[in-house]
């Protein structure tokens, strides 16, 4: 090799093969320790918990909302459903649809009884005993859950037996005081939440959702199934609130004991209209639709048959007192009725009734409505109906307008021109007339002379027969 060719540093290649063989190592280290932290910030983003709500009554709406949102947290995987109660009641068909929904579920269901002053009584308390997590929060009450009928009475031994094996049985799945829960149905109990607690009718009595998923955490609890499930933790998991559709959570907002108490007496009088005054299509139709909402509500709801007939007599003393008015006698017999029929209309169970407030306006509304308007309505039914036709014309007084009538032209009555004839042969021009006679379209007028236009260059009444003139 000649002296001119470069030289190959030996020592220096391998320096830079153990500096890159390194920094290949450092690299890899560092994917390692990105892969072993990012696993656990991975894990710290878990499924949030399902949420649900049963307010109000138990009706289809709410039933398939449940039933539907029970079922996509099943197929979503997630660590719980957190059912939040406060419920009158309501069909047993749609309690029985819910029910089943949570024995089925493979996610646990924690029922819990909120905010302080709700209640899941009636078809609630069975819905809460079907939960494998039963919690209330303080402030709180479960129970009378006996079936009532339409006009408030029980319902026969055989549809209360059928009720009673059901919620024992799904106390007995959950080792809960099983005859307690039968005194909801036989007795109509109901009991505070920490009488549920301490007579095992409850798993636990939390102030908040966040003390209740912290106690639940890690816990085993029994499915509807007879199989076991543990909770994981469930500190700081976000719950995704899911409600109902907008539409559907109208209709559902419908039965509630206040707006069928309204709805059920404002169809009435609806309808009372459309008879005293015929031909208003709207208020008849209105009022039928509110009737037939009413009904559909008391179905739902534990109403008595003697509210229902107490508000139609209020409907029926009023009219009366406008038939035949004399010392108000019928309507302070009406307004009694109206009263004694929102304050009887629910037999209480589950604290359904007609809030105090509403029955007072409603008596307020009552009142003004058949003082003022209904007897305006009664009154323009007893005026003579108007004239149509020739006889809304003959006797109308008017004026000749143009050149005159010779013997026809034309002539205004009112703020209408009419043709018109005169058997006076001619009329100027702005002499006034009164009309005779209508044929066609073409009016009979006569000229109108007053006393005061008599004088001296009109002609003179003609002798009497066999007298003479001077």
């Amino acid at each position: 090799m000649g002296s001119g060719a470069p030289r190959v540093d030996r020592g220096s290649l391998r320096r830079t093969a153990r500096f890159r063989a390194v920094r290949i190592a450092a690299a890899s280290l560092g994917v390692a320790i990105g892969l072993i932290v990012s696993e656990p910030a991975h894990a710290a983003s878990p499924m949030p918990i399902v949420g649900l709500r049963l307010d109000g009554v138990v009706d289809p709406f709410v039933a398939d909302y449940l039933r539907s949102g029970i079922a996509a947290a099943n197929d979503e995987g997630a660590p719980a459903v957190l059912l939040t109660i406060d419920t009158p009641g309501g069909l047993s068909s749609s309690m029985r649809e819910i029910t089943q929904a949570i024995l089925n579920s493979r996610v646990p269901v924690l029922g819990y009884v909120s905010p302080a002053g709700a209640r899941a009584a009636s078809a609630g308390a069975f819905v809460l005993m079907s939960c494998p997590v039963a919690a209330m929060a303080p402030g709180t009450n479960v129970g009378a859950a006996t079936p009532v009928g339409i006009s408030g009475v029980t319902e026969t031994a055989k549809v209360t037996n059928d009720a009673v094996a059901s919620i024992r049985s799904m106390a007995e799945v959950y080792g809960r005081n099983a005859d307690v829960a039968e005194s909801f149905v036989r007795d109509a109990t109901s009991i505070t939440a920490e009488q549920a607690l301490q007579q095992n009718v409850i798993d636990l009595i939390e102030p908040n959702t966040e003390a209740l998923l912290a106690d639940v955490s890690g816990t085993t609890v029994t499915l509807g199934d007879g199989t076991s499930a543990t909770i994981p933790d469930l500190t700081g998991v976000p719950i995704d609130e899911r409600s109902m559709a907008p539409g559907i959570g109208f209709l559902h907002a419908l039965f509630d004991p206040n707006l069928a108490f309204i709805f059920f007496w404002l169809g009435l009088i609806l309808i009372v209209i459309e008879l005293i005054v015929p031909g208003h299509i709207f208020s008849g139709t209105v009022g039928t639709i509110l009737l037939l909402l009413a009904i559909v509500s008391f179905g739902l709801l534990p109403v008595r048959l003697v509210g229902i007939l107490l508000l139609i007599a209020s409907v029926v003393f009023l009219i009366l007192e406008l038939k035949a008015p004399g010392f108000g006698i019928w309507s302070i017999f009406g307004l009694m009725a109206l009263l004694g029929g929102g304050l009887l209309l629910y037999n209480g169970a589950g604290g359904v009734h007609v809030s105090p407030a509403v029955l007072v306006l409603v008596g307020i509304g009552v009142a003004l409505f058949f003082g003022l308007v209904v007897s305006k309505l009664l009154a323009l039914r007893r005026v003579p109906p108007l004239p149509q036709g020739a006889a809304a014309l003959v006797g109308k007084e008017g004026v000749v307008v143009g050149p005159g009538l010779a013997p026809t032209g034309v002539v205004r009555i009112a703020a209408e021109q009419w043709r018109a004839t005169t058997p006076a042969g001619r009329l100027p021009g702005g002499t006034r007339v009164r009309v005779t006679a209508l044929d066609g379209l073409v009016l009979t007028v006569e000229p109108i002379v007053d006393a005061a236009d008599l004088g001296t260059d009109q002609p003179a009444p003609a002798p009497a027969e066999g007298g003479t003139s001077t």
